[in-house]
């Protein structure tokens, strides 16, 4: 099997995901998974299609993600390694991974903060007199 690519976004996160058959390897630039992850719920994102599609240790992962914060990374990879598998075998993976809802692009993005407003929604007080 050679490499398989896909592409995962959230918020301002870009992951480009590349895998292949291997022992269960997760990479992220350059760094193992539990360097790059600290927190254990962010490695669970991670893990969260080889888990489902019970695949894990049969494919090596390599990542490499630009921008947002790290939850928005971790979904990001999870969102790219779901695409990635349904390309490896779609019969397969397709219908556990759309049922745990890892296929769909999150879309949502913060909203723009408006000239002459502290935020996004908010307004300063309005004084009558």
């Amino acid at each position: 099997m050679e490499q398989t690519h896909a592409l995962g976004r959230r918020k301002a996160a870009v992951a480009r995901v590349y895998i292949s058959a291997g022992a269960g390897n997760i990479t992220i630039n350059d760094r193992p998974l539990e360097d790059y992850f600290k927190e254990d719920a962010l490695r669970y994102i991670v893990n969260q299609p080889f888990t489902v599609t019970e695949t894990a240790g049969k494919f090596d992962t390599k990542i490499t993600i630009v921008g947002g914060g790290v939850k928005g990374q971790a979904e990001a990879i999870r969102l790219g390694i779901s695409r990635a598998l349904c390309e490896i075998d779609k019969e397969a993976y397709r219908p556990a991974l759309k049922a745990a809802g890892f296929l769909t692009r999150d879309a949502r993005e913060v909203e723009r903060k408006k000239p002459g407003q502290p935020s996004a929604r908010a307004r300063f007080q309005f004084s009558k007199r």
